[in-house]
């Protein structure tokens, strides 16, 4: 069954092709299989109906990804309809002329469904891997930031910064179908950032993995305000929400069915990340509580959640991370059909009123 396109917000979702062990079987596939499975659920998410596929950036061995492009054109290939975008580039250490050329030509590739999403990323591989420093972790992204919206905007640059060689008259080529481009910074929950997305004039894509949603809504005032004292056109601000979710037909179901693998997914991020702890079934249930920011429940009680966020933040698109934890493809499946057809026509007629 298709999800009937409507007006309203935009629904996705998107994935950070992480490879972790299955917490029931104890097998972990290979990245082979794990990019298989992503460009599989891409194309069901396209059939569905659905709006967005995102695709994110890690340079580790336990991430299958570390090329959004290139998984997102081989997406582009097997998909008619749905946008493509990352989630997120690492933008402070990928070179911004060569991010831009691999999604205008994703954009040739896709009759111009593409889009970037750049942050600054959860993890800092990729600072030595590249070349670069954590010292200037701020000032990296501001300045690739600066020369990627200029690369949106003209066919040849001329621009000198602090970190990259200067260009003079520079033909950036391919062009995309689309006139420009559309930027979105993701923002995990600074202020900084949220001024900064707005002074850009690009959309701020809220990372809101937990707790009470309520906390971010200064960060969207915030984004707001600075776009409109930088001068930009209320229009040109755009916010999406993305955030863990797993979705079953009732919401006891759906919770004793996630919680393993979501204990399974933070203990070894948390792992990544030096850190010990491990998730109890108690914590659990206090973070898919209906008043928190975790999507897992039952059509009802997500597109309860997705609404009263709505409200909040007025926002023009929300994506959700179905795929995490180990979990097998036909749960992923079965989510993305249940987001298509029970929760996302509600979502649109509401939000589109």
């Amino acid at each position: 069954m298709v999800a009937k396109k409507s007006t309203g917000i935009e629904i996705g979702i998107y994935t950070l092709a992480d490879i972790g062990p299955n917490p029931l079987t104890g097998k972990t596939i290979t990245a082979k299989e794990r990019v298989k499975e992503i460009i599989q659920a891409a194309k069901l998410a396209d059939e569905a109906g659905l709006d967005v596929f995102g695709v994110g950036e890690h340079h580790r061995l336990d991430y299958a990804s570390s090329s959004p492009a290139v998984i997102l054109a081989a997406i582009a290939q097997v998909t008619k309809q749905i946008r493509l975008t990352s989630t997120t580039s690492v933008l402070s250490t990928l070179d911004p002329v060569r991010l831009f050329e691999d999604f205008a030509t994703l954009d040739l590739l896709s009759d111009g469904r593409a889009e970037i999403l750049a942050g600054r990323g959860a993890f800092i591989e990729s600072f030595p891997l590249f070349g670069y420093s954590t010292n200037d972790y701020d000032d990296l992204f501001e300045e690739h930031m600066e020369l990627l919206l200029q690369l949106t905007q003209n066919e040849s640059v001329t621009w000198s910064g602090k970190f990259r060689s200067s260009l003079r008259n520079a033909e950036i080529a391919p062009r995309p179908v689309q006139e420009k481009l559309p930027i979105w910074i993701g923002v995990g929950g600074t202020p900084e950032s949220a001024v900064r997305a707005g002074r850009f004039g690009v959309g701020m894509a809220l990372a809101i993995l937990g707790g009470n949603p309520r906390r971010f809504k200064p960060l969207v005032d915030l984004y707001r305000q600075a776009g409109i004292e930088a001068g930009h056109a209320p229009e040109t601000f755009k916010v999406g929400v993305t955030g863990h979710s797993y979705l079953a037909k009732t919401t006891q179901k759906a919770k004793d069915e996630f919680y393993p693998y979501y204990s399974n997914y933070w203990e070894y991020v948390n792992r990544q990340r030096g850190m010990g702890t491990r998730m109890s079934r108690t914590d659990f249930e206090q973070m898919a509580s209906p008043d928190t920011a975790l999507f897992v429940g039952s059509p009802q009680q997500v597109i309860e959640k997705i609404l009263k966020q709505y409200e909040l933040f007025g926002h023009q698109r929300f994506l959700a991370q179905l795929d995490i934890g180990g979990q097998p493809f036909e749960n992923v499946a079965k989510g993305i059909e249940l987001l298509a057809t029970e929760i996302a026509p509600i979502v649109k007629r509401e939000t589109g009123k």
